[in-house]
């Protein structure tokens, strides 16, 4: 039987065909977005029907697990976005409760079309009728535009959910969007920030997967990863006092996560700040850019292992 609390190194369908249905009370996946990045042990470049396929192998086996109140959340890029959504919702059955469009401005530098500075997040639910969703926990909720701007009283004093565009620097956005509006303010994990781990190129912001893991589950509740990568979604939840359990092909990986998660307690800080005037740290104060080249992970060959993480 599978144990709780672990990262398993093994290829994730494989991995969740060993679980019991309905054992799972949220997901969170960050998969590979298919656009050629060097991965440890991920080949990257598949043809895009070759790439959906995959998707709905590991899709379904996340609907499968899925408590009949459970709760997936899918991070995506632009490539295959539309493809996944129309997937969930009519081949796989679930319901999208919302679809968030993370912007942030150290995006892709383009020169023949325009910058990309956004990812996409779906939420997706299993039953539209009955599912978690946590509305009146304050830390996910924003002061409204009628408690800062008008100082109104009928405003509600928790304030109000946030919207579905989240701002990551609005120091750098144009002055439509001010600090007071209702969005949701977290800083991408670039190459200078302290929070990076150095390892992983695509690591998560803790904020976002905190105000997923507390929205969307309750203490105790099982949290799963299919793409461990970073460790962000384990180390979160752990945090925040749920249960884990991930995935991750790459031993490499695994190993740097669970020295990640053996750092942590129950009822830690989440990393990153909330406050949009300092979300993004200083280079002086992050990793200094020649020490990327030293963190870059070395490739190995892996067998299927499990490491504990009691």
């Amino acid at each position: 039987m599978t144990k709780f609390n672990q990262i398993h190194i093994q290829d994730c369908v494989t991995g969740m065909q060993e679980l019991e249905a309905e054992s799972i009370d949220l997901a969170f996946a960050d998969p590979p977005f298919n656009i050629g990045y060097e991965y440890d042990q991920y080949e990257d470049r598949l043809e895009s029907e070759q790439y959906l396929d995959w998707c709905q192998l590991w899709l379904k086996e996340v609907v499968r697990l899925l408590k009949p109140d459970g709760t997936f959340w899918l991070a995506i890029g632009d490539e295959y976005a539309a493809e996944l959504k129309v997937m969930m919702q009519r081949e796989l059955g679930l319901t999208c409760r919302s679809w968030v469009i993370w912007y942030y401005t150290f995006g892709v530098n383009c020169t023949n079309k325009f910058s990309r500075s956004h990812a996409h997040l779906f939420h997706m639910v299993k039953n539209p009728k009955q599912f978690t969703f946590n509305a009146d926990d304050p830390a996910i909720r924003v002061p409204s535009a009628r408690q800062l701007v008008y100082g109104d009283k009928r405003a509600n004093p928790k304030g109000r959910l946030p919207d579905d565009t989240w701002i990551l620097r609005p120091q750098d956005i144009p002055e439509s969007f001010q600090a007071d509006e209702d969005t949701w303010y977290f800083p991408r994990i670039n190459g200078t920030f302290k929070e990076r781990q150095g390892w992983h190129g695509c690591q998560m912001p803790e904020q976002i997967l905190g105000r997923i893991i507390r929205a969307c589950s309750n203490e105790g509740e099982l949290v799963l990863d299919p793409f461990t990568g970073s460790g962000t979604t384990l180390t979160v939840a752990k945090k925040l006092g749920r249960q884990f359990l991930g995935y991750e092909l790459s031993e490499q990986y695994a190993q740097n996560a669970i020295e990640r998660l053996s750092g942590i307690n129950t009822g830690d800080e989440l990393d990153g700040v909330e406050n949009p005037l300092t979300s993004a740290p200083s280079t002086a104060k992050g990793v200094r850019l020649d020490d990327r080249e030293k963190r870059k992970p070395h490739r190995k060959n892996t067998t299927q292992r499990t490491l504990d993480l009691k």
